[in-house]
């Protein structure tokens, strides 16, 4: 985002900020108008925090490794000491 782009976010919170605090003067200590304003208080920290960030021009986007998870049976060894969740325990030979 560009300087002006964040004067033009800056704006509109400011302006959005004006009319919930209309709608609280109409409403009162609502909790929709409670939820209303913690919503612009988290917007105003996310704004802020993006503005901090500065991303880099030009580089691309970054895509999560791709990691194949094969659908062949597991190891049964790599079980031989664990508890069967759900069932209380197992603590007897698995044979």
């Amino acid at each position: 985002m560009t300087t002006t782009e964040f004067a033009t976010l800056r704006r509109s919170i400011e302006q959005l900020r004006r009319s919930v605090a209309d709608v609280r003067g109409a409403f009162g200590d609502a909790p929709e108008v409670r939820r209303l304003v913690n919503d612009l208080e988290r917007l105003e920290i996310d704004a802020g925090e993006l503005a901090a960030v500065h991303p880099a021009r030009g580089v691309p986007d970054l895509v999560p490794e791709h990691v194949v998870v094969p659908d062949t049976p597991l190891d049964e060894s790599m079980f031989s000491d664990a508890d069967d969740e759900g069932l209380g325990g197992y603590h007897g030979d698995r044979s």
